[in-house]
């Protein structure tokens, strides 16, 4: 099969002929038919050190069911499933317990620790894929299965009431998602973003304010309206987390998605005399994958997806690092 593989850290990455995998216990192979490309893959690839390369990239796929490792009771095959970023947890530990698997220090990760699904074909744990509704196309779904999920967490984290402002910091490939979600949830939208045309994408997608964060202090904007009850920033730019933590009311939560290496500060007494909170989202479980997969069927997310074939990934790649993209890019098989 054809797959886009990364051959060592921080090396580019290249489209090679490897063997189709196998599936092992309590392990299904999907035969892929579309897989997202996510900024966490250009990440990943710029890292100095992983757990293992050469890796097989990618953690957005969507594909049919087409063998069954020993002990698969939950699928057959032609099942139509989606492969997560948790390819798998321990089950056992207080974590896996509480439903909170996302967080087991025993996780394997698709795409990292086991190889990924920017490929023809890719192994899926059977209690860790989700299965994709009829009424939603692969295309649709795979980028579902990272940004969608993550989106559809960053959100619920914030445990906002309707009514209430939310200030989502960044419009492209989760804040898109994210816009929708939170509107959906009965919130007041404010969008920041630093280019014109996907704030305009934010506009159409029911945002109630947009700030250009290079023409306009969000905090100033947002203390017109008493300040937000919570603020996610969906990039990793440090200028965003500090432009975001002003714009909070007391008692209001900044959400953490966007990665980045570098550090930031926050001032301490203006968190402690407000009240304010910090928290990081980190994907989701697999009952939130299938929570955000059953959602987008009902039509209550959409992503805005471009189609490419695996050996544009590459590129595709470096026009994420650019930022240059406005949703999502999807390998179409």
């Amino acid at each position: 099969m054809k797959a886009v593989v990364l051959p060592a850290p921080q090396a580019p990455v290249e489209i090679l002929d490897v063997p189709v995998p196998q599936p092992g216990q309590g392990e299904v192979l999907v035969k892929l038919e579309a897989s997202g490309l996510c900024h966490s893959d250009v990440f990943l690839a710029a890292s100095p050190r992983l757990p293992r390369t050469p890796l097989i990239l990618g953690h957005e796929g969507v594909g049919r069911v087409v063998a069954l490792g020993e002990g698969v009771s939950r699928w057959r095959l032609g099942d139509r499933v989606g492969i997560a970023y948790l390819h798998h947890s321990c089950r056992e530990c207080g974590f896996c317990r509480a439903g909170q698997e996302n967080f087991c220090l025993k996780q394997a990760q698709t795409g990292y620790h086991v190889d990924g699904a920017l490929a023809e074909y890719a192994v899926g744990a059977e209690d860790f894929i989700a299965r994709i509704p009829d009424g939603l196309s692969s295309v649709q779904a795979a980028p579902l299965c990272c940004a969608g999920l993550t989106a559809y967490k960053a959100v619920r984290t914030a445990g906002l009431a309707p009514g209430e402002w939310i200030v989502l910091f960044g419009a492209g490939g989760l804040g898109h998602l994210a816009i929708q979600l939170a509107k959906r949830a009965g919130l007041r939208v404010a969008v920041v973003d630093v280019a014109d045309d996907k704030l305009e994408m934010a506009a159409s997608l029911g945002a109630d304010l947009t700030i250009n964060g290079t023409k306009q202090e969000p905090r100033e904007v947002m203390a017109q309206y008493g300040g937000a009850a919570g603020a996610i920033t969906l990039t990793g730019s440090l200028a965003a987390i500090e432009q975001a933590f002003p714009t909070l009311r007391p008692n209001g939560i900044l959400v953490l998605v966007g990665l980045s290496v570098k550090k930031f500060e926050l001032p301490v007494i203006p968190t402690v005399l407000q009240g304010l909170r910090i928290s990081g989202v980190f994907v989701g479980t697999p009952r939130d994958l299938q929570e955000i997969v059953d959602l987008a069927a009902t039509g209550a997310a959409h992503v805005h997806t471009e189609t490419c074939r695996l050996e544009e990934v590459p590129a595709a790649m470096e026009r994420m690092r650019q930022g240059a993209l406005m949703g999502r890019v999807v390998v179409e098989f």
